[in-house]
Parts: structure tokens; C-alpha cells; sequence
């Protein structure tokens, strides 16, 4: 009886050390910030949403993340230290543009500041962008052109509608990222273009990149061209005969992330 309630205090003790020492990737909230009616009319947060499980939401993106032993967070306000000295992971979506807010948080100085020092502290910013009728670059763009990044307005795998998916299908070969998925789909994608020590994480099949990476200080900031892991995209909609991916390409970029927050 003893050595059972020694065992059962050790696992406690082991459970509880995996609690404390996991990592945090908190999504921002405030620079994308959409709502809409409820069958009640009144305005609630939906788009790229950890709780979010329906097809515009980042529920199995943020069930990913869990798997690795990530604690997931959400940040409401503008970006301050204080805020994210309690993440590891730091992710903007899809700034909102007018059209999607009626008074959008851009992103500005301040918050370059802030996000830019962190990062060099030891933070890993990913930012998704949209195609550019979707996002407001050019403020975002003054974000990732501190990292050697831009965002174009170029539109990349545009579908026209579900019968021509397989127009936003990128066949991988030979990743060191994505090493399990095969086939992805990413539709109406902006383009990525680097300089300095950023490198091409993918491209597709006109050869632009729609993934990005530089090391920026002590720690790693990732470009994506489009919010692509979404639900809708990830839970089974998209035809099985084109044997996309998605659920996989999750999973291989959130181990990457997780192996750049361990070194």
C-alpha cells in the first residue's frame, strides 16, 4: 500500500511538472477582430477562434497545438511586453481590413516595436496574411518587412469555386517542414518575397513562396500567405480523390514551431 501511494504521488508530481513547464501560443485577437449577427442580432467574435468549431475557426489548429503540449491563449489588446513575456508562440491572422471591421486595429508603430523586441528576446511570431482583397497590408507589411518579409498583392492557386479544387492543391516533395503531408490546399493566397536571411519554407507551382522563415535574434519569426489550416480546410470538406493533406500539414508545422521554441 505504501509503495502505491508513492507511485501514485510521483505521477501527480511528473503530471504537474508538464502542466508548469508547457509552452504557451497565444492568438491574437485584437488585430483581427471580426463579428456577426446572432439569430438574436447581436454582434459576436467569429474568424480564426481557438473555441471556434465551425468551418471558419481554428479549432483543430489549436487541438495541434494541444497534442504537442501547448497551452493555448488568446490576447484581446495591443500587443505590450508584459503581454507577451507570457508566450512562446505569438499568432497574427488576417488583420482586418474596413470592410471586415468597423473600426480595424491596425497595426502600428508601437506594436512593431513591441513584437519586434520580444521576437529578439526569444518570442516565435508567426504571421498569416489572406490575398490582398482579404488583409490589410500595408500595415501588416511594415511588420514583416522588419524581418526581411513583404506580403505582395499578387493573387497565388486562385479557385474560382468547389469545382476547380484541385487549383489550389501544392504537392510537396522532399520538406524538411512539412515531411508527412503530401498534397495541401491553399487557395487565394497572397505571395511571400524575402531578402537578407529569410528563407523559402514552400513554394507552389508557379514558384512563388507562400511560406517564409528568418531567425531574427534569439529566436524565429514564420510568414504563411493565407490563414490555410482553418476548419473548413482541415475537417474532411475538400474532395478525398485529390488526397490533400491539410490535417497533416497541421501537424507538421506546429512539430517545426514546437522544435523552434525548444532551442
Amino acid at each position: 500500500m505504501r509503495l502505491l501511494l508513492i507511485f501514485v504521488v510521483l505521477v501527480l508530481l511528473l503530471a504537474l511538472s508538464v502542466v508548469s513547464n508547457a509552452q504557451t501560443v497565444t492568438l491574437d485577437y485584437y488585430f483581427n477582430r471580426e463579428t456577426h449577427k446572432d439569430k438574436q442580432g447581436k454582434d459576436i467574435r467569429f474568424h480564426y477562434l481557438w473555441s471556434e468549431r465551425s468551418g471558419s475557426g481554428f479549432s483543430i489548429l489549436g487541438n495541434a497545438f494541444k497534442k504537442q503540449g501547448f497551452k493555448l491563449d488568446s490576447l484581446e489588446t495591443s500587443p505590450t511586453l508584459m503581454d507577451l513575456k507570457k508566450s512562446d508562440v505569438y499568432l497574427i491572422v488576417d488583420p482586418d481590413t474596413k470592410k471586415e471591421a468597423l473600426k480595424p486595429n491596425y497595426i502600428g508603430t508601437v506594436d512593431i516595436g513591441v513584437i519586434s523586441a520580444w521576437v529578439k528576446k526569444g518570442g516565435v511570431l508567426v504571421m498569416f496574411a489572406n490575398d490582398s482583397a482579404n488583409v490589410e497590408l500595408p500595415n501588416f507589411n511594415k511588420l514583416a518587412d522588419v524581418f526581411g518579409m513583404h506580403f505582395t498583392s499578387d493573387i497565388e492557386n486562385h479557385v474560382i469555386d468547389d469545382a476547380h479544387f484541385s487549383e489550389g492543391t501544392i504537392v510537396i516533395k522532399d520538406n524538411p517542414v512539412f515531411n508527412t503531408a503530401g498534397k495541401i490546399f491553399m487557395k487565394d493566397a497572397c505571395a511571400i518575397t524575402a531578402n537578407g536571411t529569410t528563407e523559402p519554407v514552400l513554394k507552389n507551382s508557379n514558384g512563388a513562396t507562400v511560406i517564409a522563415y528568418t531567425k531574427y535574434g534569439q529566436d524565429h519569426v514564420i510568414a504563411i500567405a493565407d490563414p490555410w489550416l482553418y476548419n473548413e480546410y482541415v475537417n474532411g470538406r475538400l474532395p478525398k480523390e485529390l488526397g490533400i493533406e491539410n490535417d497533416k500539414a497541421a501537424d507538421d508545422l506546429v512539430s517545426w514551431i514546437k522544435k523552434l521554441t525548444d532551442k
